[in-house]
């Protein structure tokens, strides 16, 4: 009986034992695992960290050496920024107008040095209009658009105003068409693609159906961009020279002012009724005036050709 008992809890200790020490594995086991899953992930993300910052080492220049004399260097970050953003930043493109008004002694003369002032920059005469009256020469006066390059706009500009004669009045204008020459450019490009892959189809193309089908696509996209590039053609000319239109007055031409018009109103529109309702009625009297003299002697004809058959009548025989 004693060494039954002695014999059941030695297997129970046993048991507990070989529990124990199993569970004790168990653990271990987790632990080892939850410790190789968390190495695994650190790797992971240094592997990450590293490779971020490699690209950010990358993306940023290097930073300039040290100034002389000990200065430090200048700052590289905000420098690589600048210079990013102005490499990034699309140029516009800017259509310049200009009206300069000049009174000179001798227009001849200033149109010729305006001519003289703009090929020296490049530029061109586009159109000159000259009105000059024999009798009075200081009454004379000339009408020249100019095409100057835009890089030299600013300066020629101002020396026209400063060396031909009196600068009468002068107006600018700048007109952003960015937007209007990337659509015509993207268009451009759009229509060039698909002439290429309508072409690329008519090689393969088996029936005759399809190649004058194809061959019609393409000719309606040639003529597309035919226009487009002409608007392109257009666009880069008026972006590329800015437009002065140089007015030149004698010593004695008067200067043609351009008022702006005044909105419509009630005032306006009852005092035009009645100029078109005074010319209306001047024009019907001018024109009873006219015709007055041909009505008298009208109507003297006609009642002496009544009275000559009334009196032919009067005169006829009676029947018996």
């Amino acid at each position: 009986m004693l060494n039954t008992l002695s014999l059941n809890r030695r297997s129970a200790r046993t048991g507990r034992t070989r529990f124990s020490a199993a569970a004790g594995l168990a653990i271990g086991g987790a632990m080892l695992a939850g410790e190789i899953l968390l190495a695994g992930c650190s790797g992971s993300s240094a592997s990450s960290a590293g490779s971020a910052a490699a690209e950010r080492a990358a993306a940023v220049p290097s930073a300039p050496a040290a100034g002389p004399a000990g200065q430090p260097a200048s700052g590289a970050g905000q420098s690589a920024s600048t210079g990013t953003t102005a490499r990034l930043a699309p140029a516009s493109d800017i259509i310049y107008t200009a009206q300069l008004t000049i009174r000179a002694g001798n227009v001849s003369s200033a149109a010729a040095r305006a001519t003289q002032i703009i090929e020296a920059v490049g530029g061109y005469v586009s159109n000159e209009t000259n009105s000059a009256d024999p009798d009075h020469p200081s009454e004379a006066t000339a009408t020249v658009q100019l095409k100057i390059p835009d890089a030299s706009y600013p300066a020629t500009l101002s020396q026209l105003a400063s060396s031909l004669g009196t600068q009468l009045s002068l107006q600018e204008q700048a007109q952003d068409v960015t937007e209007q020459v990337a659509d015509v450019n993207s268009q451009v490009a759009s229509y060039e693609a698909a002439i290429a892959q309508l072409r690329a189809l008519l090689s393969h193309a088996g029936s005759v159906g399809d190649l004058l089908s194809v061959q019609n696509q393409i000719n309606n996209e040639e003529t597309a961009l035919e226009t487009m590039q002409a608007q392109q053609r257009v666009l880069s000319h008026e972006t590329s020279y800015a437009t002065v239109t140089l007015t030149i007055l004698g010593p004695k031409a008067k200067p043609v002012v351009h008022r702006p018009k005044a909105p419509p109103s009630l005032a306006g529109g009852l005092g035009a009724g009645w100029h078109a309702l005074t010319v209306t009625v001047a024009w019907t009297l001018a024109f009873l005036g006219a015709i007055a003299p041909f009505a008298a002697i009208a109507a003297i004809a006609g009642y002496a050709i009544y009275r000559a058959r009334r009196w032919m009548i009067r005169r006829r025989p009676a029947p018996r």
